[in-house]
């Protein structure tokens, strides 16, 4: 069997969840909080592009899935917000770490409902090319973006 988009996404999903760990694990205005808070921001905002790009984008064209996949990407908004709020606040006050929790919990949030509700749905009205055809254009986005960090 092939890699399929929902396995390319849950790779994402668990890298997402290792940083979200390591950020909360860190103190104060530390480099490792800042570097890691930063791995953090672009994997999340890289995800969401690409994964609204190919993978939301042609879920909205079924009626079975288009009420899911404009609330997931709303949740995109909400967690990027969250993200914007972060970069705005002292990393070594309370208020960044009660933000950076809210924000795993948003995150924690969106990929449970995402893998659990979403994917299933996916499942029933993709194909299994398409399936296949999504993962090889999102791993080539999120490739891409990678040979080409500065252009955040």
């Amino acid at each position: 069997m092939k890699f399929n988009i929902f396995e390319a996404l849950r790779k994402d999903h668990d890298r997402q969840r290792a940083l979200l760990k390591t950020v909360l694990d860190t103190n104060g205005d530390s480099s490792l909080r800042e570097s890691s808070f930063q791995s953090l921001k672009i994997q999340l905002t890289e995800h969401a592009k690409f994964e609204e790009r190919n993978f939301y984008k042609p879920l909205i064209d079924f009626d079975l899935t288009q009420v899911k996949s404009r609330h997931s990407i709303s949740e995109h908004k909400d967690i990027d917000d969250l993200i914007h709020a972060l970069d705005e606040t002292s990393k070594s006050s309370s208020a960044w770490l009660k933000k950076a929790k809210e924000l795993e919990h948003k995150v924690l949030h969106h990929l449970e409902e995402e893998e659990r509700e979403v994917f299933q749905l996916a499942g029933r009205v993709l194909t299994e090319n398409q399936k296949i055809d999504l993962a090889k254009i999102y791993e080539n986005n999120i490739k891409e973006t990678k040979a080409r960090p500065n252009d955040l």
